[in-house]
């Protein structure tokens, strides 16, 4: 699992190697990963055995790791989760948003989520399903996928400046991402500029298809995106096209409750 730290970290001296290893030893933790042993951390860290050893032994002194029920293994423990509800109490945005992804997730029989990126990753900063839903992807608050096959991380793409989003799939390209993967993504920013939502069909996951529509809140804040699926088969031609444009709808709504300072 690739976090993006090439990406954000800077190159001088005030920054903490130590730390950022320490961090991504967290990171590489994904939502299905109840235990990883030590050789699996060091894999998906691409750190040093000894390395990762020693990050392991003070996150779990910190309490942000626990030993598993086999020598060697470790699971996340309470301190990330507080560390990360205390992060999730700040978007205020999320709590504005709610009741236009639960509609729209109830009408449309969908999964809506809010996100944010992180590296070469969206995170889920907020999601809705309908009490219904047909239940193909199974995530929520606090998921993490790739940028690049996502409705909502190519949404993101969309809403960057040109030289950052550059930079980024620059760096994606050095992770082994294929060149028909690419050209996907080049296609869906160019549909974005006429269609105003972008969208991943059955390339996150065979089959789920998704729109995502960027949430672009002024100076200062977070670039967010909504986005929404469910599977394929639901989700085609003209159903996925209008659920796009009422999506664009929702993120304007939204837009609008920010400025009036809801």
């Amino acid at each position: 699992m690739n976090t993006g730290l090439e990406v954000d970290a800077p190159r001088d001296r005030r920054f903490v190697t130590a730390l950022a290893r320490g961090l991504e030893v967290l990171r590489c933790f994904g939502p299905e990963d109840l235990w990883l042993g030590h050789r699996e951390i060091a894999r998906r860290t691409r750190l040093p055995p000894s390395t990762v050893s020693r990050l392991a032994y003070t996150l779990k002194s910190l309490g942000c790791l626990k030993a598993g029920p086999v020598v060697g293994q470790y699971g996340l423990d309470v301190g990330v989760i507080a560390l990360g509800f205390s992060m999730l109490g700040r978007y205020e945005i999320a709590r504005i948003a709610r009741p236009y992804m639960q509609a729209l997730a109830d009408e449309a029989d969908v999964q809506v989520a809010l996100v944010a990126r992180h590296g070469l990753e969206v995170v889920y900063v907020g999601h809705c399903r309908a009490s219904r839903a047909r239940s193909v992807l199974g995530l929520d608050v606090g998921a993490r996928l790739p940028l690049a096959t996502t409705a909502s991380g190519r949404a993101l793409l969309a809403a960057m400046e040109p030289a950052e989003r550059q930079l980024l799939l620059q760096q994606s390209d050095t992770d082994g991402n294929s060149a028909r993967q690419w050209a996907s993504v080049h296609r869906e920013l160019e549909a974005y500029t006429r269609n105003g939502f972008t969208r991943s069909i059955d390339e996150w996951e065979s089959g789920v298809s998704a729109v995502g529509v960027p949430l672009v809140l002024g100076a200062g804040i977070t670039r967010l995106a909504l986005s929404c699926g469910t599977a394929s088969a639901v989700l085609r031609g003209d159903a996925l096209a209008s659920l796009g444009r009422r999506l664009v709808d929702i993120a304007a709504n939204v837009r609008r409750a920010v400025q009036r300072g809801a």
